[in-house]
């Protein structure tokens, strides 16, 4: 192939690879801003690709690291995966993988044995992310030299300094910004802090529009689907609304949609279900009535 088909051939790949990041990142509800800041830099790499293509010679990027602040449930895990998946996709990341850590995970008990073990999950995430859920339980109540957790802190910094993977640190957004502005060494190196909102009504009916039908075979929801009446996202978010409270949607966020689904829905549709049933496509099929008591059910146990 010559010169003037290679870079056909790279033109047509750029595109595929923006059409598949828009794909992606459709797949986010809310966080309008990560996602323009997102797609931005991704453009920036799939045309860093381009150029090479064309045999030009342009400096390496730098990845960049991160802090995600927010509520559970606000999706902040989700977007670790998703953003693994397309810098994978891009080139930067060797390994489309994400390695989740707690406190628990990397501080010991021992004086000596929280750098082994840092260390240990540090290698695992090599070529990936390494998302530090809780990243405030490493500081916890202000900077202290008596806490093994500031040793994680320093092994996380390092690690980052290598360029070999991706850090984000995770948790409350009041706590997070405490060890950020309190810690010099994480407030210089992560330069991207998105704060994730808790989600509106609209936008948990959004979510569960997109989890069914789901076509992942490992999901709980592989093989349901909403029922065609009453379940569009307008209703949906009615229902929301009306059968929760402003508390329990914030505490609960995307995860009420998958309580009351999996949880709740389901059951009230097995529960309803006649194991004669001859119509398929009912025994399968999520109504606004299943909706509807899984979030009574779930309200009812509070």
């Amino acid at each position: 192939m010559g010169e003037q088909g290679q870079q056909k051939v790279a033109c047509s790949d750029a595109k595929l690879k923006m059409n598949a990041i828009d794909n992606e990142l459709s797949k986010i509800v809310g966080l309008d801003t990560l996602k323009m800041q997102l797609r931005k830099w991704l453009k920036g790499m799939v045309l860093d690709e381009r150029r090479r293509a064309f045999g030009l010679i342009t400096g390496p990027r730098k990845l960049p690291q991160f802090a995600f602040l927010g509520n559970p449930g606000t999706g902040k895990t989700m977007v670790a995966r998703i953003l693994s998946k397309l810098l994978h996709m891009v080139g930067i990341l060797a390994q489309d993988r994400v390695i989740e850590v707690q406190r628990t995970d990397l501080v010991a008990q021992y004086i000596g044995q929280t750098g082994i073990q840092t260390r240990d999950k540090i290698k695992e995430a090599e070529g990936g992310i390494l998302f530090v859920d809780e990243a405030y339980r490493l500081v916890p109540g202000g900077e202290t030299s008596k806490d093994f957790g500031l040793e994680a802190i320093e092994e996380i910094m390092c690690f980052m300094d290598s360029g070999k993977a991706v850090v984000i640190f995770a948790g409350y957004t009041e706590p997070m910004k405490r060890v950020i502005s309190s810690n010099e060494g994480i407030r210089s190196r992560v330069s991207n802090i998105f704060h994730f909102d808790d989600f509106t009504c609209e936008q948990l009916a959004n979510i569960l529009r997109l989890k069914l039908p789901n076509k992942d075979e490992n999901s709980p929801f592989y093989g349901f689907k909403l029922d065609g009446r009453g379940t569009s996202v307008k209703d949906v978010a009615a229902l929301i609304k009306r059968g929760t409270s402003g508390e329990q949607r914030r505490k609960m966020n995307g995860g009420l949609v998958d309580q009351m689904l999996l949880l709740k829905a389901r059951e009230n549709l097995d529960s309803r279900t006649d194991v004669e049933c001859s119509d398929i496509s009912s025994i399968v099929a999520i109504t606004s009535e299943d909706l509807a008591v899984g979030l009574w059910l779930l309200r009812d146990e509070e």
